[in-house]
C-alpha cells in the first residue's frame, strides 16, 4: 500500500487519474485542488507504483510525489517545528546528500509560511545533519505539499518524481529581447526528452510567427528554414543561418533528406497538423527528429491521441507524448522518422 499526490495542468487532472487506473488497480482518488492535483492510494507498494509510472510514461501526469509522513496544520511555528523534526527522524537519508526542499501551497491561509521561509528553515536542518541543500540537480527531494488542514510530507528522488522542479513547474527566465514565450516550450521539450538542439544541423520550422522556437534553434548553432505567410520579429531579419519562406507550408517542396529536425508549433487542428507533416516527412532525413505540438480541441483528448499517433506511425516512431508544463490546451510530440 502506498499512497500518492499527482499533479497535471490545469483542468487535467481527471485525464492524469484515467492514465493512473489504466495503470495501476484499485487507485482511489481525493481532490486536493480542483482540476489540477489529487491525492491518491494505490494497492502497491511505492517501489513498484514508481516503476510502473517510469515505464509507462503518462502523458497527462506532470509530477508524483510519495506521501511518506503526514503532518496536521495548526497555523503556526508548530508547524515548522514538526517539519524540522521530521527530517530529523530520517537523517539517515539525507547524510551526504544533496537534497532540495519542495514546497507547495493550496493557499496562504492554512499554510503562512511561503516557500522561501520554510526551505530557509529546512536548509538550516540539512546542514546540521551533514547534508547539503541545493536547488538544482538533488540527489533527493523532501517535498513538502500543505494541503487545507495537512502537510504532506514525501521522499524521493527525481526520476520518481517526474521532475526536480516543485509539483513539475518547470520555470525558465524570460531573457531581454525574448521574441515570445512559446520559446519555453521547446526548452522544455529538450529538457523533457533529454535532446540536445546544438546536435543538429538543418531545421524546418512550420508555422514559424513571429519566431520564438526560430531563434532558439538559431542560437543552438543550427541552419534554418521558418515558413510562415505572417512575419518574422524584426531581430531576425538578415540572420546569416536563416532561410524565411513567406508562404503556406503547404505550397513548399524541399529535396528529400534535406533536414534532421522539424518543428511545429501552430494552432491547427490536429488532423490538419499531421496531414501537413507527413506531406513533407520526405524532406526529413532518415531518423529525423520532430517536435510537433497538437491542440486538444474538443472534449475527448484521449482518443485525439490516439488518431494523431496512428496517423504519425506509418511514418515516425512515436517516442513520447507528454502534456509540458508550458502546454495548455495542446500536448507535445517527439518523434523519430523511420528509415
Amino acid at each position: 500500500m502506498s499512497r500518492w499526490i499527482g499533479t497535471a495542468n490545469q483542468g487535467y487532472s481527471p485525464y492524469a487519474i484515467e492514465e493512473l487506473r489504466r495503470l495501476l488497480d484499485g487507485v482511489k482518488v481525493t481532490q486536493l485542488a480542483a482540476g489540477e492535483t489529487f491525492l491518491f492510494d494505490s494497492e502497491r507498494q511505492a517501489e513498484e507504483v514508481a516503476a510502473a509510472v517510469a515505464a509507462d510514461k503518462p502523458i497527462f501526469l506532470r509530477h508524483l510525489q510519495p506521501v511518506d509522513r503526514t503532518v496536521e496544520i495548526k497555523g503556526n511555528a508548530d508547524d515548522l517545528q514538526e517539519l524540522s523534526e521530521t527530517v530529523r527522524r530520517s537523517r539517515l537519508l539525507f547524510e551526504d546528500k544533496q537534497v532540495a526542499i519542495h514546497v507547495r501551497r493550496v493557499s496562504k491561509t492554512a499554510f503562512p509560511y511561503s516557500a522561501s521561509d520554510t526551505k530557509a528553515v529546512l536548509d538550516a536542518v540539512l546542514e546540521e545533519l551533514d547534508a547539503e541543500p541545493v536547488v538544482q540537480q538533488p540527489d533527493i527531494i523532501i517535498a513538502i505539499y500543505a494541503a487545507a488542514s495537512e502537510l504532506y510530507i514525501g521522499f524521493g528522488n527525481p526520476e520518481d518524481m517526474l521532475s526536480d522542479w516543485p509539483g513539475g513547474a518547470v520555470r525558465f527566465q524570460r531573457e531581454e529581447g525574448q521574441i515570445s514565450r512559446a520559446k519555453f516550450k521547446l526548452l522544455e521539450a529538450e529538457r523533457e526528452f533529454a535532446l540536445d538542439y546544438s546536435k543538429f544541423r538543418n531545421a524546418m520550422d512550420i508555422g514559424a510567427a513571429p519566431g520564438g522556437w526560430t531563434s532558439l534553434l538559431l542560437e543552438r548553432g543550427l541552419r534554418v528554414t521558418a515558413i510562415d505567410p505572417g512575419d518574422l520579429h524584426p531581430s531576425l531579419a538578415g540572420h546569416p543561418a536563416l532561410t524565411y519562406l513567406k508562404r503556406n507550408a503547404s505550397e513548399v517542396k524541399f529535396k528529400p533528406g534535406a533536414f534532421d529536425l522539424l518543428v511545429c508549433d501552430m494552432s491547427w487542428s490536429p488532423m490538419q497538423m499531421c496531414r501537413l507533416v507527413l506531406d513533407l516527412e520526405e524532406a526529413l532525413a532518415p531518423h529525423a527528429t520532430a517536435i510537433i505540438t497538437i491542440k486538444l480541441m474538443h472534449k475527448k483528448p484521449l482518443q485525439t491521441i490516439r488518431e494523431v499517433k496512428e496517423r504519425f506511425s506509418t511514418a515516425f516512431i512515436i517516442k513520447r507524448a507528454k502534456q509540458l508544463f508550458h502546454n495548455r490546451e495542446e500536448i507535445t510530440l517527439y518523434l523519430e522518422k523511420k528509415q
